[in-house]
């Protein structure tokens, strides 16, 4: 390592929050468990590897189907508070021994590592700490960039290290597909298919000019740098919040008027208490309607001044709606806030991120 230009750690707990479930209940162990909700369209939060093996279940796999392939599996409705408070224990773990590091999830975290002495000897010693005081397991991956971090990381789960340079990588994974770099999706993979880029080897070859006339400039620069590993992305402490959003995923469709407004309602009332806990005002309010068939529209209005007022959101969040006129039954509903200013007092920061009503995180 001592030859990277930069050192960058991803620390990856563990089937996190089974795992702090097991912590609490050790008569589970070794039996596989399942942390979902109960509705009909709940997704699975998280499983044990002994679930993994056993069924293949995994994250965001729909619980019911989780249900099917494995009724057997102890199953269990998701406790956030009791994560957020294992995860405040993981960070300050980390804090106490790494300057910068940015928290990306509850269960995940990137380390700025450039500079250290022994960065690999250190993070050993950070993952033992961790299990010593929180009794939780993790993985941890060592590389040149957080892209690099994130991929070699997955080698080693559950609860290995992993170093490797950018070129070891490109050479480790040369006949995978494109979709092994997170942010290249199945669509991708197919369009990129069409150009006859199969693996990752082929990806990093084509021409810059080539992938940005199929994909336009932004997408095909992005992807000419991904192809060949290359990602200068900084890890900072603090990210800027360009959106927050509330959304609800309903148990059965729903058609009726009343209800979509109900609903509506709530959520602009939660986004604005969350705004105002952050300090946050926007004046672009926007709505998302997934309807039965999962055509998603999306419809925003900016307004002259910012606000955080639940009445204000929820007047033009209500107008947008009826604009629309939802021509199906909704599966999805949700409203929106952007073009953040601060406001003059914040509250106590909570992690940026989504909040979902009824629906557990994938």
């Amino acid at each position: 390592m001592s030859d990277w230009r930069r050192v960058v750690a991803i620390v990856d707990m563990d089937a996190f929050y089974a795992s702090v479930e097991l912590r609490r209940r050790p008569e589970l162990k070794g039996k596989p468990v399942v942390v979902c909700g109960e509705g009909p369209r709940a997704v699975v939060t998280t499983a044990s590897y002994e679930a993994r093996k056993l069924a293949g279940i995994r994250s965001a796999m729909p619980a019911a189907e989780a249900r099917r392939r494995l009724p057997s599996a102890v199953y269990l409705t998701p406790d956030f508070p009791a994560y957020r408070e294992a995860s405040a224990q993981v960070m300050a773990v980390l804090r106490r021994h790494v300057e910068t590091v940015e928290v990306v999830g509850l269960d995940e975290a990137y380390l700025e590592l450039t500079g250290m002495f022994a960065p690999k000897a250190a993070m050993r010693r950070i993952a033992a700490e961790i299990r010593a005081e929180t009794s939780l397991g993790c993985s941890i991956g060592i590389s040149e960039s957080r892209l690099l971090a994130k991929i070699v990381v997955e080698l080693g789960k559950p609860g290995g290290l992993t170093v490797m340079s950018r070129a070891e990588a490109l050479e480790r994974f040369a006949a995978d597909s494109p979709a092994i770099v997170p942010g290249i999706g199945p669509k991708t993979v197919e369009r990129l298919r069409e150009l006859g880029i199969e693996t990752l080897a082929e990806l990093g070859r084509r021409d810059r000019a080539e992938l940005e006339r199929r994909f336009g400039p932004r997408t095909g620069a992005w992807l000419h740098d991904r192809g060949r590993l290359l990602d200068d992305t900084p890890v900072a402490t603090t990210r800027e919040t360009k959106s927050q959003s509330v959304e609800t995923t309903f148990d059965v469709d729903v058609a009726e008027r009343a209800r979509l407004e109900e609903a509506l309602g709530r959520m602009a009332a939660e986004l604005c208490r969350r705004l105002r806990r952050r300090g946050l005002q926007g004046r672009t309010i926007g709505i998302k309607v997934r309807l039965d068939d999962w055509t998603t529209v999306t419809r925003s209005h900016t307004i002259e001044q910012p606000t955080d007022d639940p009445r204000v959101v929820g007047a033009v969040a209500l107008d947008l709606l009826r604009a629309y006129d939802p021509p199906r039954p909704v599966r999805l509903l949700g409203v929106r806030v952007a073009s953040f200013e601060p406001s003059e007092a914040a509250e106590p920061q909570a992690p940026p991120g989504q909040l979902r009503l009824g629906l557990d995180p994938a």
